[in-house]
C-alpha cells in the first residue's frame, strides 16, 4: 500500500520562485521585499510525474556532432508573428503570450490553427467551454478540421492527451488555469504555475512539439505568477495598447531564437486580428491642419521605422505649482528637455503646465523623439502651428546640442515615402541616400532649430 503524501507549508518568492521554510520580509535569493507567499505543498511519491519524464535512453553527445536543420522552423502564415519569432516557430520551443484581459491573446492563439490547415493543432482550453471556443472559431473563419479542442485543467491529462494525439502544435489557454496532481494548492498559485510550466517544457523538449502558453498579467503589467515562469519559456510575447481601441501592439520581451527589438502591429476586427503592414499610416496626424502643439517624429522600434505624432499642451499653471504629465513618453526625459529649453535657450516654462501625449497609444523610448517633443512644446507655447509636411528625427543633449541618431537614412526614406517634404536632423548626422521629394534640414542646436522652424 502506497504511503499517503504529506503536506506542509512552504513560502515562495513571487519574483524569483525561491523556496523558504518560513516567511521573510526580504527574499534571500533576489533581494526583493514583501514577495513571499504561503503555499501548501505535497511531498511524496507521485506516479503522475512519470507522464512527463524524459526518455531514459537520453545520453550526452559531442557538440560538434549536433546538426542543425533549417526546417526546424515552422511558418505560421502570419508574417508579423513569424518576423517577431525570428523567422518562424522553432520546434520544441515554449512560447508565452501575455496581455491584459480582452486584448486578443485567445483570438491570436485560435487564429493560428485556423490559418494553418496543414498543421495538426491541439488547443487546450481551461477557461472556456467547447461551445465558446467554437463560437470564436466560427467568427474568425478558416479550416477547423485540423484543430482538436480539449477541455481540461489537469496538466498530467493534457500531456497524456498530447502524447496520444501527437500534434504539430500545442496551445494551452491559459497556464494559470492548469494544476498538477502532485501538488496541493489551487491553480494559478506559484508552485502550480511553476510545476505546470516545467512539465510542459519537458514534453516540448522531448517530443519536439512547439507549445504556445497564454498567460495573465498583473495590474502592474507583468506576467502573473513567479518570475521563474519567464525564465523557463523560450519566447515571451506581450500585447500592449488599449484594449478599448482597435490597434494592438505585440512586442517580443524575450526570444532565445531571434531579436527582442521587434514589434508587430495588429488591428482587432470582427473576424479576428488583422496585420497592419504599414503602421505609420495609423500614427500620423488625423486632424485638420493649422493646429499648434503637434509634431511628427520619425522613430525606429527595433528595425521598423515609424512616423508618430507627438502632441503637446502648454498653459499657465492654475494652482501655482506647474504640472508635468507625459503619456507614452518618459516623464523624467520630458523634465530634462524642459530644463534644457529653460537653461540653454531662455524659454520660460517653469511656471507653465506641460502635457505630452504620443498618439495611437504607443509607448516610445527612441531618443529620436526628443526633437519632436521640443518642437511640439514650443509650438504650443508660441501658439504657432508646424507645417504638416515636416517631421523630426534627432536627440537633444543637456547642453542644447542636437545629436544624431542611428539609421537616419531609413527614417528619411520612410518620411519621403509617406509624402513629407522636409525632415529636421542633426547637422552631424550622415545621410547618404536621400529620396527625391524630401529636403533634409540639418541643425546643430535648439537655437538654430527655432530660427529655422519659426523664422516667419
Amino acid at each position: 500500500m502506497a504511503s499517503p503524501m504529506k503536506t506542509k507549508s512552504v513560502w515562495f518568492c513571487t519574483s524569483c520562485g525561491n523556496e523558504s521554510p518560513k516567511w521573510m520580509g526580504q527574499c534571500p535569493a533576489c533581494g526583493e521585499w514583501n514577495t513571499m507567499v504561503e503555499e501548501k505543498v505535497a511531498k511524496g511519491p507521485s506516479s503522475e510525474r512519470k507522464v512527463a519524464s524524459l526518455s531514459k535512453d537520453s545520453v550526452s553527445v559531442r557538440l560538434s556532432e549536433v546538426g542543425t536543420d533549417d526546417s526546424q522552423r515552422i511558418s505560421l502564415h502570419i508574417a508579423e508573428v513569424d518576423r517577431l519569432l525570428g523567422g518562424g516557430l522553432v520546434r520544441g520551443s515554449l512560447v508565452l503570450i501575455g496581455g491584459e484581459p480582452g486584448i486578443g491573446k485567445s483570438t491570436l492563439s485560435l487564429q493560428i490553427p485556423m490559418m494553418n490547415p496543414e498543421l495538426k493543432v491541439l488547443y487546450v482550453t481551461g477557461e472556456e467551454s467547447l461551445a465558446q471556443v467554437k463560437m470564436r472559431a466560427s467568427r474568425i473563419g478558416g479550416n477547423q478540421d485540423n484543430c482538436l479542442i480539449y477541455s481540461q485543467t489537469c496538466i498530467e491529462d493534457v500531456i497524456q492527451e498530447a502524447r496520444r494525439v501527437n500534434p504539430d502544435l500545442l496551445i494551452v489557454d491559459s497556464v494559470q488555469t492548469m494544476y498538477s496532481y502532485s501538488l496541493e494548492g489551487s491553480s494559478g498559485s506559484v508552485s502550480q504555475v511553476r510545476e505546470c510550466a516545467s512539465l510542459l517544457l519537458r514534453y516540448a523538449k522531448e517530443s519536439g512539439t512547439p507549445i504556445f502558453l497564454i498567460g495573465h498579467i498583473t495590474k502592474e503589467g507583468s506576467i502573473a505568477g513567479p518570475k521563474v515562469l519567464e525564465h523557463i519559456v523560450d519566447v515571451v510575447l506581450q500585447f500592449e495598447g488599449e484594449n478599448r481601441g482597435a490597434y494592438r501592439l505585440l512586442r517580443g520581451i524575450k526570444n532565445r531564437f531571434g531579436s527582442t527589438s521587434e514589434l508587430a502591429v495588429f488591428e482587432m476586427t470582427g473576424t479576428g486580428l488583422r496585420e497592419v503592414t504599414n503602421p505609420s499610416e495609423m500614427l500620423i496626424p488625423m486632424h485638420a491642419e493649422g493646429l499648434s502643439g503637434v509634431a511628427v517624429c520619425a522613430m525606429l522600434d527595433g528595425t521598423r521605422p515609424f512616423l508618430i505624432e507627438v502632441q503637446a499642451l502648454v498653459s499657465s499653471a492654475a494652482y501655482g505649482t506647474p504640472q508635468r504629465s507625459a503619456t507614452g513618453f518618459d516623464q523624467r526625459r520630458l523634465n530634462m528637455l524642459l530644463a534644457v529649453l529653460e537653461k540653454r535657450s531662455g524659454f520660460k516654462l517653469a511656471q507653465k503646465d506641460v502635457f505630452i501625449n504620443v498618439a495611437g497609444g504607443l509607448k516610445v523610448n527612441d531618443p529620436a523623439c526628443d526633437l519632436a517633443v521640443i518642437c511640439a512644446v514650443l509650438s504650443s507655447n508660441f501658439d504657432l502651428s508646424i507645417p504638416a509636411d515636416l517631421c523630426f528625427a534627432a536627440e537633444v543633449g543637456l547642453s542644447g546640442e542636437i545629436r544624431p541618431v542611428s539609421q537616419t537614412d531609413r527614417r528619411v526614406s520612410e518620411a519621403a515615402r509617406l509624402g513629407f517634404k522636409r525632415i529636421f536632423v542633426s547637422k552631424y548626422a550622415s545621410v547618404e541616400h536621400v529620396m527625391k521629394g524630401i529636403e533634409v534640414v540639418k541643425v546643430g542646436d535648439v537655437t538654430e532649430l527655432v530660427k529655422n522652424l519659426f523664422k516667419e
